[in-house]
């Protein structure tokens, strides 16, 4: 019940960059992965399941196909008269162009958002990091320790980045004492998952105290700021299971990869805690007399007749006779002709591989086919 009075803030803005031809046509929160789901979907249902009934998600660039998957928010039961999901666009007005700086530009252009929202607190979340977490916890320890900022931390060092990330450092009573951003070689273990609780009024002051001041993050302008200048009390959340962050095609392959883990995804995907996504009304999948299948991911609506080894396939993905696919992440309605050999690949939606084709990549950095493309 208490989570009722939190408000769910995402934002969808970070740099994309090093995903390549992944997000050409899509933000980093809308990236398909594990063979049915999108990247924002865990960060949705661990709000609802937390008991958030009011979400806000900030877009700003490549959002069509955000927006087209969230929808009006049923498949996370966030469509009734009260709150609810609610797509931010980014405002087009004189002084601001649709493209946000930083988080603080983007919390300060939905101002309205927050202010007519009747939740006094506020759990603002970067949306390119894959965990599922039960929020109550959070909540518990801000509230217990009556700090003014809350802030989400892991210490796998999976999440460590060079010049890259955001590393504080923990007292013995969980207060965060200081913050490193994107340093060469990180000093602390504890990396940020840039997940912040607050409350909003707080929220409100500080977003609008930095966009006077020009500062355009939030984490970097501000709340290092506060905690180095103004002594401002930030607690750290220790996240002690699995998480993921998307921030290139190798952390994005790895992933996927991982997946097909039994003891990774059911870390993921709890009973206790479900992760909801779009529903596609699909066949099952159909295994033809020639189809070889292991270690993978297999989608609704496949039709396989090939060999497939260690994949993840997504929708619809056809796999002709006498394909070979190893290691492989084939994205929704892709078709993979007679006699291809696939390795180390990764394929966005509506790839074609004709004939007799043959792509090996190594695994330390694997092929990337863009949408709609055909070879």
């Amino acid at each position: 019940m208490a989570m009722k009075n939190v408000l769910g803030m995402i934002y969808t803005g970070e740099k994309d960059s090093f995903l390549r031809e992944l997000t050409l046509l899509r933000a980093i929160a809308a990236m398909p992965v594990a063979g049915r789901y999108r990247v924002i979907d865990f960060l949705v249902s661990s709000m609802v399941n937390s008991g958030i009934k009011n979400v806000g998600v900030i877009m700003q660039k490549n959002y069509h196909s955000l927006m087209d998957h969230l929808g009006s928010g049923k498949e996370w039961d966030l469509h009734g008269k009260n709150d609810g999901l609610y797509i931010l666009p980014p405002f087009l007005t004189r002084e601001n162009v649709g493209v946000y700086s930083g988080s603080l530009d983007a919390i300060h252009s939905n101002f309205g958002y927050l202010r007519r929202s009747r939740q006094e607190y506020v759990l603002l979340c970067n949306s390119l990091i894959v965990f599922n977490a039960d929020f109550n916890d959070m909540y518990d320890v801000y509230r217990r320790s009556g700090a003014d900022v809350t802030i989400m931390y892991t210490k796998n060092p999976g999440m460590r980045r060079p010049e890259y990330g955001i590393y504080f450092d923990v007292n013995a009573e969980g207060l965060i004492t200081d913050v490193e951003i994107d340093p060469t070689r990180p000093r602390y273990e504890n990396t940020c998952m840039e997940v912040f609780l607050l409350r909003k009024d707080l929220l409100i002051d500080l977003v609008d105290r930095g966009s006077a001041h020009g500062y355009h993050d939030l984490t970097r302008d501000v709340f290092q700021r506060m905690i180095r200048d103004a002594g401002m009390h930030m607690a750290g959340y220790e996240y002690k299971d699995v998480c993921y962050r998307m921030d290139s095609v190798q952390s994005y392959f790895k992933f996927n990869m991982d997946v097909i883990n039994p003891v990774i995804r059911h870390a993921l995907f709890r009973e206790d805690q479900p992760v909801y996504t779009k529903v596609r009304d699909e066949m099952s999948a159909h295994h033809l007399e020639n189809a070889r299948v292991s270690e993978s991911i297999v989608a609704d609506g496949c039709i396989i007749d090939g060999e497939v080894d260690h994949c993840v396939l997504f929708r619809g993905v056809n796999i002709a006779r006498g394909a070979r696919v190893k290691n492989c992440i084939i994205m929704q309605d892709s078709r993979i002709e007679e006699d291809v050999v696939l390795e180390n690949c990764i394929l966005d939606k509506q790839a074609i591989i004709k004939k007799g084709g043959k792509l090996i990549g190594p695994q330390s950095y694997p092929i990337v086919i863009s949408k709609n493309m055909t070879i």
